[in-house]
């Protein structure tokens, strides 16, 4: 880790959360899971507080290790982890037609990594929804210095209540994010009245598949590790989300997980029997520097308390991750295109 990006790490811990109150907000975060005695209800009636908090703590840890882009991508022998998360980005846009000047919707947008590929991709404006503050500050300052400040902006508020009008953009999109929401039909309700009759929703979901047995314990221990690591109030089976869908209105074009058949494992980056230099960070050795470098800065006082129990559970998230990939029983790359059928007399 360089100087440079240790202070960049440092300077951005706990997001808008003031540094004294890291420490607090992790033991509030943390309760909230089965691990500390959670439940999975107070989760879900609590989920705009959780991942708010969620984002705030992890927020400058994403960003430091994977880049701007939040998500995982089918990957191809020949490409480098970036490479793989561009063009998994273009495949979506591909997939859902969109033309250039058309307004687009990014829910749950985080930093806007996607957005701003998409839209320079594309030529479209792109909105990105996001409930939290930090984020939304950091991905406008990224948008200016990309360039795409004139054509793209985000929109502050929640997707179970979205701030906008009905039938009012020409595509939809969400990105490894409407996983984080406490009713998948109430989020895909909401996307549907904002998204225009003909146009469609694509998304990548973060699911359980049908190998998982909710009576094995392991299996509930691996789950149960991505949910706290990853802020999720619960991870539904890719079954429950066709069904949300059509219930939703929606007619589901087509559905498939791509970690099926992809050449090298989506969890690839993550497994500390692999070693890279292009994803060093994300490696074991790169984790093990970032760990003892969070212990220095928290020691000296660069980074908030509490900033080495955020990386704790992060690596922890990173380890159930890797046993649901291997094991598959999980998989981040769901992916469904459905569309909003045209209303009577159009």
């Amino acid at each position: 880790m360089s100087k440079g990006g240790a202070l960049d790490l440092a300077s951005g811990l706990g997001g808008k959360i003031q540094k004294d109150d890291v420490l607090e907000a992790v033991d509030k975060y943390e309760k909230y899971h089965v691990a500390f005695g959670g439940e999975e209800e107070a989760r879900k009636e609590n989920y705009t507080d959780m991942v708010n908090k969620y984002y705030d703590l992890v927020t400058s840890f994403y960003e430091y290790g994977w880049g701007e882009s939040f998500h995982f991508a089918p990957r191809w022998k020949t490409e480098s982890l970036r490479e793989s998360i561009k063009r998994h980005e273009h495949f979506l846009a591909l997939q859902l037609g969109v033309k250039p000047g058309q307004k687009v919707l990014d829910v749950g947008c985080g930093i806007g990594g996607p957005l701003r590929e998409i839209a320079r991709f594309s030529s479209t404006s792109v909105t990105g929804l996001n409930n939290n503050e930090y984020q939304i500050t950091r991905g406008k300052k990224l948008n200016r210095m990309a360039e795409v400040d004139q054509t793209c902006d985000f929109v502050k508020g929640d997707f179970m209540k979205m701030p906008f009008p009905d039938n009012n953009f020409d595509a939809v999109y969400a990105i490894e994010a409407t996983c984080h929401a406490p009713d998948a039909l109430g989020c895909y309700k909401e996307i549907y009245r904002v998204l225009k009759p003909g146009q469609c929703f694509a998304a990548y979901e973060w699911c359980m598949t049908d190998s998982f047995d909710p009576n094995n314990k392991e299996h509930q221990r691996i789950k149960a590790e991505i949910e706290l690591g990853d802020g999720l109030p619960d991870i539904r089976l890719t079954t429950q989300c066709i069904e949300a869908l059509k219930q939703a209105g929606f007619e589901v074009i087509w559905e498939k997980d791509l970690a099926i058949g992809s050449p090298l494992p989506w969890y690839l980056p993550l497994d500390t029997t692999h070693f890279s230099l292009s994803s060093f960070r994300l490696t074991a050795l790169g984790r093990f520097i970032t760990k003892n470098m969070v212990v220095a800065l928290e020691y000296v006082g660069l980074a908030p308390k509490g900033s080495q129990r955020v990386q704790a559970f992060l690596e922890k998230a990173a380890e159930g991750l890797v046993a649901g990939g291997k094991k598959e029983i999980f998989t981040p790359l769901y992916f469904f295109l459905a569309r909003k059928p045209l209303s009577d007399g159009q």
